[in-house]
């Protein structure tokens, strides 16, 4: 196979869209968050709740993938998972983790970082009952998560023979190995895109229970 990119310095774009500024950002950086959520939402951009976690073992070794947002509050930041696949054995290990957003249609870029809990067995089962029949369905055969299958045919089996022995219960059990975690920020980076590689890079960091703005080097 023929190489198609032969040169990648070449590729650049030029950044026109917003600055930043420290006198015109939240002082909550959760409050900032916000903003520029509902700004993505607003502008309908393609699942701006899409966020890349980065988790670490405790020898070092770094795993990111997107996941899904699915709650945002002043406590922290929540998404679901296996607690068996390799971010839930990461977060055993090292519970300290990275989201990182990117909104490249308005030239914006989030990383939020903290310790990651696990919310209450409440809150997951209660998620885990708004989930679409299927998706439930496919929590339970997806086990362990990123564990290796002989086949995509193996796979579907499983769902469809699931699919048919549920089929008479109005409401399947959460499995025990699927939940809910928290990431509680105590570090946050807002970054917008500027010309010539100026970009504004802003980032908050709580010192004795307040937090501080400081401007970074692009």
């Amino acid at each position: 196979m023929s190489d198609l990119i032969k040169d990648l310095s070449e590729l650049r774009l030029s950044y026109q869209k917003g600055e930043l500024r420290e006198d015109r950002v939240e002082a909550n950086p959760h409050a900032q968050f916000l903003l520029w959520f509902n700004h993505a939402l607003e502008a309908q951009l393609h699942e701006p709740y899409a966020m890349s976690l980065a988790t670490a073992s405790t020898l070092g070794r770094p795993h990111v993938r997107t996941v899904l947002l699915r709650g945002a509050t002043e406590a922290g930041y929540d998404f679901y998972t296996n607690y068996d696949s390799q971010k839930g054995n990461d977060l055993a290990e090292n519970p300290y983790a990275e989201l990182l957003f990117y909104w490249q249609e308005q030239e914006r870029q989030i990383r939020i970082g903290g310790k990651v809990v696990k919310i209450s067995e409440a809150e997951s089962t209660d998620y885990y009952h708004k989930r679409p029949r299927d998706s439930q369905i496919a929590a339970h055969i997806s086990t362990p998560q990123s564990g290796i299958i002989e086949s995509r045919e193996l796979l579907q089996q499983r769902f469809q023979d699931l699919q048919k022995r549920s089929a008479e219960q109005a409401q399947l059990a959460k499995p025990e190995f699927w939940g809910g975690y928290r990431l509680e920020a105590d570090y946050y980076e807002f970054w917008q895109g500027r010309p010539n590689r100026l970009h504004d890079r802003l980032r908050y960091e709580k010192q004795d229970g307040r937090w501080t703005i400081q401007r970074l080097m692009p």
